[in-house]
């Protein structure tokens, strides 16, 4: 980047990947690159953070070299700290930097001190986030008594005390869906936008070229 013109100085000690210089750095790309300084800065530094993390661990030959994931990955993602009040859990909305008040469903109540958020959007196009908190784990008191399970098809499990857990068989309501999508999806025309919408509805079909997606949906179909 120095070469390129792009930073002024490197004033980097050693031959390996440097986090603190590196974050520096971003605020000298931020004059280059405009598009910068509409993402949230802590969400920047952290993936900053990220690759100093998978570069360390290979290094120490723990793993891989890491691999550059574009804007045509499946699976975007981005992890934002808790600095100052800028992650908040209202209601039904979640404030989150440099986006605001955001409507979601929230599945379960956030205890404790929140630490971070990370915000995904799966190949379907839906968004998820995922908020890890700090809290003190309270230890349930022992019983001092114990029980067998059964697991079974019929019934999921079956207790030594007589009591039975029914199977909820989501394998079955699952297969429903998908054949449902299948056929909707064999009815659309192949590669047209509406043929792409249904396509992210369907798990498993990952290729590249409309042939091998198509044969990938087909084969999938449940015998």
């Amino acid at each position: 980047m120095v070469q390129n013109g792009q930073l002024s100085q490197n004033n980097w000690k050693g031959e390996f990947f440097n986090k603190n210089q590196s974050i520096k750095a971003v605020r000298e790309l931020k004059k280059t690159y405009s598009f910068l300084k509409e993402v949230d800065s802590i969400a920047l530094q952290k993936s900053v953070e990220i690759v100093h993390d998978s570069y360390s661990r290979y290094y120490k030959k723990q793993n891989r070299l890491p691999r550059f994931k574009s804007k045509k990955n499946p699976v975007q993602s981005y992890t934002t700290k808790f600095v100052n009040g800028n992650i908040q859990v209202k209601d039904k909305h979640i404030k989150l930097p440099k986006l605001g008040l955001v409507r979601f469903a929230k599945s379960r109540e956030v205890e404790g001190r929140i630490m971070n958020a990370t915000i995904r959007r799966n190949p379907s196009g839906k968004f998820f986030v995922s908020i890890m908190a700090e809290s003190e784990v309270q230890h349930y008191k022992k019983t001092g008594t114990s029980v067998g399970i059964d697991v079974g098809l019929k019934d999921f499990a079956t207790l030594s005390d007589g009591t039975t857990h029914k199977n909820p068989r989501f394998f079955r309501t699952l297969e429903k869906k998908i054949i449902n999508a299948q056929r909707i999806l064999s009815r659309r025309q192949l590669g047209s936008s509406n043929w792409t919408k249904q396509k992210r509805k369907l798990p498993g079909c990952t290729k590249k070229s409309l042939m091998q997606e198509k044969i990938c949906w087909t084969k999938s179909l449940p015998k």
